[in-house]
C-alpha cells in the first residue's frame, strides 16, 4: 500500500520553527495497528490522519505510542494541508473528532482553530510532581494536565524535568506558564507519559492556559509563546465554552509511505 505524506511545521511561519506534525490523508482506514506503526515509525509528537466523513474530515492523532483525544497544532497542520497543499476552496473545514465537532477557518496567511475551553480548578500537589520539577511552583491547577504557574518567564525556561517521574503522573502531562515579557503569558508542556518529553507547541494545552490567563487578566484576546527550543507563537481567544486559537503554518516534506 502507498500513501502520501506531508510534515508541516505548525505555530509557524516559517519551516524549522513551531512543531512538526505528520499528515496524511486517506481514502480508507487501515487497521489501527497500521496507523499506530506509522506514527511510530515517523517519532515525531503527532502524525495525524484523516478522510472525507458525511459531515466533513474524520480526523484522528497519534503520537509515537498511543492516540491522543485532541491535538492543536496536528489539527492545524491538518488543515493547512487541506487548504494549501489540496487546494480546497472552502474558508472552513469541519473535523469530526474524538473531542467533538473542531471547525478551523481560513484568514489569510493563518488559520483559526475553534476548539472546547478546558477550566482547570486548584488541586492538591502530587509529591512525584514536585520531584519531577525540583522547584516550587506559586499555584497547581489541573484539567486534561497539570497546570503549573511559576512567576516569571525565566522561570518557565530554567525548568529542567525529571521524565521518568513526570511519565508517573495521572494526567496527559504537565503545563508549566508565567507571565510573559513581550507576549501576555508563556509556557512548556511535557508529556513523557505520551512518548512526549518536551513537546515543541501545544494547541490543545492552550485550550486550559487561555481560560486561565483570561480570568487573571480579564482580557478575552491574549497572545502567547511556546517557550520550547523550536519556539511558536499562538494567538487565543476565549469565548465562553470555546476557545479560538490562530496561527500559521508552512510545509517542510512531502513524501511518500511503501507498507
Amino acid at each position: 500500500m502507498q500513501l502520501r505524506q506531508y510534515q508541516v511545521d505548525a505555530f509557524s511561519d516559517q519551516v524549522f520553527g513551531g512543531n512538526p506534525a505528520a499528515v496524511v490523508p486517506l481514502s480508507t482506514w487501515p487497521d489501527d495497528a497500521v496507523l499506530q506503526a506509522i506514527a511510530a515509525e515517523n517519532n515525531l509528537s503527532e502524525t495525524a490522519f484523516f478522510s472525507p466523513s458525511q459531515k466533513g474530515v474524520r480526523l484522528r492523532w497519534f503520537t509515537p505510542v498511543r492516540e491522543v483525544d485532541l491535538c492543536g497544532h496536528a489539527t492545524l497542520a491538518s488543515a493547512h494541508v487541506i487548504f494549501q497543499e489540496l487546494a480546497s476552496s472552502a474558508a472552513e473545514v469541519l473535523f469530526e473528532t474524538h473531542s467533538g465537532e473542531l471547525f478551523v477557518k481560513k484568514r489569510g496567511a493563518w488559520l483559526e482553530m475553534d476548539f472546547p475551553a478546558s477550566h482547570a480548578v486548584l488541586c492538591p500537589v502530587p509529591e512525584i510532581l514536585l520531584r519531577g520539577l525540583a522547584r516550587p511552583p506559586v499555584e497547581v491547577l489541573a484539567a486534561e494536565d497539570y497546570l503549573v504557574v511559576v512567576d516569571d518567564e525565566s522561570d518557565v525556561l530554567s525548568y529542567v524535568p525529571e521524565h521518568n517521574l513526570l511519565a508517573q503522573l495521572d494526567l496527559r502531562g504537565v503545563i508549566v506558564t508565567a507571565p510573559g515579557r513581550d507576549v501576555d503569558f508563556v509556557s512548556r508542556f511535557f508529556a513523557p507519559k505520551f512518548g512526549i518529553p518536551e513537546d515543541p507547541v501545544t494547541g490543545s494545552a492552550h485550550c486550559a492556559l487561555a481560560p486561565y490567563w483570561a480570568n487573571r487578566t480579564g482580557r478575552d484576546r491574549l497572545a502567547a509563546r511556546q517557550l520550547s527550543r523550536r519556539g511558536g507563537y499562538i494567538d487565543c481567544e476565549v469565548r465562553g465554552k470555546r476557545v479560538l486559537l490562530s496561527g500559521q503554518a508552512v510545509t517542510f516534506m512531502i513524501a511518500d509511505i511503501f507498507f
